[in-house]
């Protein structure tokens, strides 16, 4: 895989070693069991993967070229280039301003622009609406794009399946950048419609089967549909595409209901005309981040540490893996573990930042389950690392572990 050339300050001594030494342990990437660092009275268990993947440091090294290659110049993103807080920060303080928010509130309008500004376009993609504005005000768009392939690679099923005369159904967020992006790309080709989750699913198979009215349906979906979105249409042959961040499981749970709701309509022999059958479009690092977290499950731990931004998709669905089992603390870095006796954590059911205490277990040895975000830099996962270790009198070093164990 191609190596990219990102800032040191992102990487980690410690993390990179970690990395290593999994990958000659297993080099044709087939097991998810985690590294065990034992350090005497606590063991950190860490995740096979976790942390940047491709397409988050394409889009670094692509911004920081752009800073390089244009000193004296205006430099703009349309939005956060990745959901983590301590890469946004880095390039605001490199002089680079978001002309959004993660919600796509304008934040300096487009009208400021001039054709001597540089934009980046993040690493989500932006809708075509944006690009559209950026094109009249003259804006060169194509040199510093850090839209991930995994994304652009989504958009091309989305209009594969409208060639095909499909609806297509998104499974996402409908207020993250990149669902924005998608369902203005799939608009374009074919009837759309974003759903949450598995509920909301239920909502639009309850249309299909007729259960509700096409009234309910409209206002349940409002602001989620494509412009003139025809129940007694669209709702006939049906696809599922998501965002790329979203729980693997929950989306292959999410396609297996509509099949089963057409074939109850439709019956079996007929289901290939009514729904297409697609590949799990998450990214290759969902994929396999979601499945290390499963893995780290099955070993013995007390508690698991999920390090990365609050906005970021991917890593709170790992926190919501983690929870299932056993007590998770979602943090941004390593500043969040005040003390052996406190921490402050993303709470994914109150959407809150809470302080829990009490939150190491008085046990003769301790194990945690410590793993990221892909949009998370090794240097935050290290400084969490080094932050737990210190809270344990005569735990030994992860710098002078001299061997890593299953």
């Amino acid at each position: 895989m191609k190596q990219f050339n990102i800032p040191a300050y992102y990487r980690s001594p410690v993390i990179s070693r970690i990395k290593l030494a999994q990958k000659d342990r297993d080099p044709l990437r087939q097991d998810y069991s985690p590294v065990i660092l034992d350090l005497g009275p606590v063991r950190i268990l860490i995740a096979r993967y976790f942390g940047f993947c491709y397409g988050v440091e394409n889009a670094i090294e692509i911004a920081f070229k752009a800073i390089s290659e244009n000193p004296g110049k205006r430099i703009f993103l349309v939005s956060q280039m990745i959901h983590n807080p301590d890469v946004n920060k880095d390039l605001e303080s490199r002089g680079v301003h978001f002309l959004m928010d993660t919600e796509g509130n304008q934040l300096i309008p487009f009208e400021e622009l001039t054709k001597e500004d540089v934009v980046i376009i993040p690493a989500f993609g932006s809708t075509l609406q944006v690009l559209e504005k950026l094109k009249t005000i003259g804006a060169q768009l194509k040199q510093y794009d850090t839209t991930c392939p995994f994304v652009e690679r989504v958009w091309n099923k989305s209009a594969k399946l409208g060639g095909e005369k499909f609806t297509v159904i998104i499974h996402g967020k409908a207020g993250h950048e990149e669902t924005r992006a998608t369902f203005s790309r799939s608009a374009q080709h074919a009837a759309s419609l974003i759903v949450l989750d598995l509920g909301e699913a239920q909502k639009v198979s309850d249309r299909i089967e007729g259960k509700i009215s096409n009234e309910e349906f409209l206002e349940l979906f409002k602001g989620r549909i494509s412009s003139g979105f025809d129940t007694n249409v669209h709702l006939e042959r049906v696809g599922v595409i998501n965002q790329t961040t979203m729980l693997a499981s929950e989306t292959q749970e999410i396609a297996d209901h509509f099949r089963e709701a057409m074939i109850r309509k439709y019956g079996k022999n007929d289901i290939k005309a009514h729904f297409a059958d697609t590949r799990d479009t998450l990214c290759y690092a969902t994929n396999q981040n979601q499945d290390s977290a499963y893995a780290l499950l099955e070993e013995n731990a007390d508690l698991a540490v999920v390090v990365g931004g609050y906005n970021s998709s991917n890593t709170s669905h790992l926190a919501e893996i983690c929870e299932k089992k056993l007590p998770s603390y979602f943090v941004s870095g390593e500043q969040e573990l005040l003390s052996a006796e406190e921490i402050r954590h993303y709470d994914l059911h109150k959407k809150a930042v809470v302080t829990t205490s009490n939150w190491i277990p008085a046990n003769k040895k301790v194990n945690i389950i410590l793993t990221s975000g892909a949009s998370c830099p090794d240097s935050v996962v290290e400084g969490v690392l080094q932050r737990l270790i210190s809270f344990f009198p005569g735990a030994g070093s992860a710098e002078k572990a001299s061997e890593f164990s299953r």
